[in-house]
């Protein structure tokens, strides 16, 4: 099952959970065991795992990016992104989760997170169970 998710960012660096829209089209499948890709066909945005309780995580990892890797550096990229190209390779484009008796596995503080680096913009990811 593939199911084609659309998303809508507000600032140029954010950071969005996902988590409960994949385990939705989850419950719907129907599907028990197997394998969960949530995937992100953009070069300036990715999908990560990593804590969900504290929203000072996904800030922290932001902060450190933009430092890391500034929006006006010199770039031979000529569109005034290349800071984002850079940040979703770091980030990746993909994760790949297990399924296992209808849930989800994730450690007790995870959770999915949709990356934008080049926003606002409208998006899209994938979720593709594989049935196993």
């Amino acid at each position: 099952m593939l199911e084609k998710f659309s998303i809508t960012t507000n600032e140029r660096n954010q950071f969005i959970d996902i988590t409960t829209r994949v385990k939705d089209m989850l419950s719907r499948s129907k599907i028990e065991n197997g394998i969960v890709v949530v995937y992100c066909p953009h070069t300036t945005a990715g999908i990560t795992i990593n804590e969900g309780a504290d929203p000072d995580v996904q800030r922290d990892i932001i902060g450190k990016l933009k430092k890391l890797i500034p929006h006006n550096e010199n770039y031979y990229h000529t569109e005034g992104n290349s800071d984002s190209h850079i940040k979703c390779s770091l980030i990746g484009s993909a994760v790949t989760l297990i399924l296992e008796s209808s849930n989800l596995v994730l450690g007790t503080w995870q959770s999915i997170y949709f990356c934008e680096f080049d926003g606002p913009r409208t998006r899209h990811f994938y979720v593709k169970v594989i049935n196993g």
